[in-house]
């Protein structure tokens, strides 16, 4: 199995969304467990309350859409959570936060483990988010992009009262092509400028990030979300990148055009998110800035973690509730944080 900096099928960040680069171009590989948890179990995996549990690292921006997904729309005690350590080792990605190593509920100490019960003998990468059946022990899917959208579609009989609609039927080609080009450009295109072999490789995801900024800073200068008058699954994928852009992506990816804070529409609207209910209380910064700058020895060989930035400014007020929207549309914020869900004080403003 690859190493967390290797290239290839397993990536660098346990594929943080199986993602690697190759001697030209780097290029993020499609998930290799794409079947679907759907209301009628067509992939024979049907929604069920309590029958899978949610791998994720609070480090990885792909895992973190789900986080904020499953927070919005109250699927806590449907779909329960395992939090990966942020630093994997080359047996991917482990479950060292817990007593003795493991998943208290899947009784395994490295998610490669729920892989190779799907698949004996599997050797490509080993991805987060993961979705795994707790009876069988088996991976079910690590379909980033479609992960979310089933949550706020397949799995609505299991969402909360007053959950919002991240995904409105109506919107949908709207969002769907939002979506498009925030991922090959931002989400996606950060790591093409990062892990850049060749010097113009590097400066055209450079120009495609910041270009593709440029346009959504724009749009939002007078709409407070993305699509429509309330938040939906474009604006968690927009924000699971920028939310790293200035500790991370900024110098460790060499994104450094601008900071995310030196662009005054696009860090008001990250702070909005980041103050929402379901968005900020997710978020790590200390698992964060440990695993790319642990992880990455490539591009970190000293592996010293910077000491900034000051992430005080996140609780700043944003004042975008000007521009109207309605966060929940017709529902409501969601609850507390959940028992043992906490982000540990280390990593909050």
């Amino acid at each position: 199995m690859s190493r967390p900096d290797d290239s290839d099928t397993a990536g660098f960040e346990g594929t943080d969304g199986n993602a690697g680069y190759g001697t030209k171009r780097f290029k993020r590989s499609r998930s290799h467990f794409a079947n679907r948890i759907t209301a009628d179990g067509r992939d024979g995996w049907p929604v069920e309350h309590g029958r899978y549990r949610l791998v994720v690292s609070r480090a990885c921006p792909w895992a973190s859409r789900a986080l904020v997904s499953r927070r919005l729309l109250g699927l806590e005690d449907a779909l329960s959570l395992s939090v990966a350590d942020p630093i994997q080792d080359d047996r991917s990605w482990r479950f060292t936060l817990y007593p003795d190593g493991r998943d208290p509920v899947l009784g395994i100490r490295y998610l490669s483990e729920a892989y190779q019960a799907r698949e004996h003998g599997y050797s490509g990468g080993v991805s987060v988010p993961a979705i795994v059946d707790v009876p069988s022990g088996e991976l079910v899917t690590n379909d980033f992009q479609r992960i979310t959208l089933d949550l706020a579609t397949e799995w609505r009989p299991l969402h909360r009262d007053g959950a919002p609609d991240l995904y409105p039927e109506r919107l949908r080609d709207e969002i769907d092509e939002v979506m498009a080009g925030v991922y090959e450009d931002v989400n996606n295109g950060v790591y093409r400028a990062g892990f850049a072999v060749e010097q113009d490789e590097y400066e055209q995801a450079y120009g495609d990030v910041f270009r593709r900024l440029g346009l959504l800073s724009e749009r939002l200068a007078e709409r407070r979300y993305l699509v429509g008058d309330t938040i939906t699954e474009a604006d968690i994928r927009l924000f699971t990148t920028l939310v790293r852009f200035d500790a991370v992506y900024h110098g460790h990816f060499k994104c450094n055009r601008y900071k995310l804070t030196e662009d005054p529409v696009l860090w008001a609207y990250a702070r909005d998110l980041f103050q929402t209910p379901g968005f900020g209380d997710t978020v790590d910064f200390d698992h964060i800035k440990r695993h790319y700058y642990l992880v990455h020895s490539s591009i970190n060989p000293t592996g010293i973690v910077p000491a900034g930035p000051d992430l005080s400014g996140w609780l700043t007020p944003h004042h975008r509730e000007v521009l109207g929207g309605r966060p929940f549309g017709d529902g409501t914020p969601p609850g507390p944080v959940g028992r043992g869900e906490a982000v540990p004080a280390a990593g909050r403003p």
